[in-house]
């Protein structure tokens, strides 16, 4: 499933989103623009500091933010930033990567279907508390009440 938009584009749901006070965001506002809100096919699990995604063919969204990379020439080293902040790469603990990256189908807000890269947890959620609503937003606002 790959498509042009798909290389460009960015969905986040936790700790990339706006609304998260994460110190990536930064680099998030300044390399990528917000496109749309929407949901993408998946379950959502509380590891504490941050949220796990796993994908689902269910019907169970996640909530989150579609961006667009500003400057196609600087997607690679953009990209970069955000897969070593994401672990992808991370062994050092003996575990393999905390995520991976793929492409998946967005439902913007609004109705239209997008395709963009997304990070995926890539180790058990065994025992981590599910996030029923999708939006992990939502769900720390109602737990710290």
């Amino acid at each position: 499933m790959s498509t042009p938009e798909a290389g460009i584009q960015l969905f986040v749901y936790g700790s990339l989103r706006k609304g998260f006070n994460s110190p990536v965001y930064e680099l998030m506002s300044r390399y990528f623009e917000l496109l749309a809100t929407g949901r993408i096919k998946g379950r959502l699990y509380d590891l504490g500091e941050y949220p796990a995604a796993l994908p689902t063919h269910d019907e169970a969204y996640i909530i989150g933010e579609l961006y667009r990379i500003k400057n196609a020439d600087e997607l690679d080293w953009a990209m970069a930033q955000l897969d070593d902040y994401e672990g992808i790469y991370d062994n050092e603990d003996g575990g393999g990567p905390l995520y991976r990256r793929d492409v998946v189908t967005v439902y913007r807000d609004g109705g239209q279907t997008t395709h963009a890269w997304v990070y995926w947890y890539a180790r058990s959620i065994e025992g981590k508390p599910f996030i029923p609503s999708g939006d992990v937003l939502q769900y720390q606002q109602e737990k710290h009440r």
